[in-house]
């Protein structure tokens, strides 16, 4: 099957500290992917790298053909992402946010509507479409934020928590929008999340990485196998281990240390 993403011997360093350690893995075109690890384990980092936030200290990645030290502008064109915390201006409407997000990727005005109106009708949104978003419930925030991330149609949808802080009523139906997505346009989903069981439900291959390495990679099935568990949840924990991971320090964290140091000490 054709790889959308190719990640080779990838790595990110801070200073001293290096977040991620020279990690490989493949993402196939079509398929529901998802990268776990426990807290500080290089996930956020790694992500970041792929979404061409921050630059790779080493290694190369590759998405949808195109190096991504060389085509960050092309790259950022395959790929719509929707993040944990909610990027959508409050005091817009539904149909305005889109709006917006049309014209910054240069969706031409013939087809802008026609792009906006079908999502909003497909993610049960069109009803409230001239309503303020600060008045949506946090379920019909994500179904939004999705909308308007392909509303550029991109192959790749990248989903940080895409769940988190949803009743199971709607988890449920984002999750039947996503599967209806990924079938109907063949596109890619790759997947953050801390629930085992939203994984093992919806995922077809995972990445499991901790201390800036993988630590395992493959189905569901064959990662439980391999660990001799009958749920994810178990097999994360048996090659991850089951202490309390605190946070590691995040890029801003290095670069600040990295402004006082310069300053003689002293904050500005």
């Amino acid at each position: 099957m054709e790889k959308i993403i190719e990640v080779k011997n990838l790595s990110k360093s801070f200073g001293e500290f290096q977040a991620v350690g020279g990690i490989s893995f493949n993402v196939k075109k079509g398929e529901v992917f998802s990268l776990l690890g426990p807290n500080g384990a290089g996930k956020t980092t790694t992500i970041k790298m792929l979404t061409t936030l921050i630059e790779p200290s080493s290694g190369s990645v590759h998405i949808g053909g195109l190096s991504l030290t060389e085509n960050k502008i092309a790259i950022r064109r395959q790929f719509g992402i929707v993040f944990q915390d909610s990027s959508l201006d409050d005091d817009l409407t539904a149909e305005e946010n889109m709006f917006f997000h049309a014209v910054l990727y240069g969706i031409s005005r013939k087809t802008r509507q026609e792009k906006i109106s079908a999502l909003l009708k497909f993610f049960g949104l069109w009803e409230r479409r001239s309503d303020l978003v600060k008045h949506f419930s946090g379920g019909m925030k994500k179904r939004l934020e999705i909308a308007r991330a392909l509303s550029h149609d991109p192959p790749l949808l990248f989903l940080d928590e895409p769940t988190s802080g949803l009743d199971p009523q709607n988890r449920s139906r984002l999750w039947e929008y996503l599967k209806e997505l990924n079938k109907k346009m063949n596109m890619t989903i790759f997947l953050t999340t801390h629930s085992m069981e939203e994984v093992e439900k919806v995922s077809e291959r995972i990445v499991i990485i901790d201390h800036g390495k993988v630590s395992a990679e493959g189905t569901p099935e064959e990662i439980k196998t391999r660990t001799e568990t009958k749920t994810l949840e178990e097999a994360f924990l048996t090659l991850t281990g089951r202490d309390i991971r605190e946070d590691v320090p995040t890029e801003s964290d290095h670069l600040r240390k990295g402004r006082i140091l310069w300053s003689g000490g002293r904050k500005r």
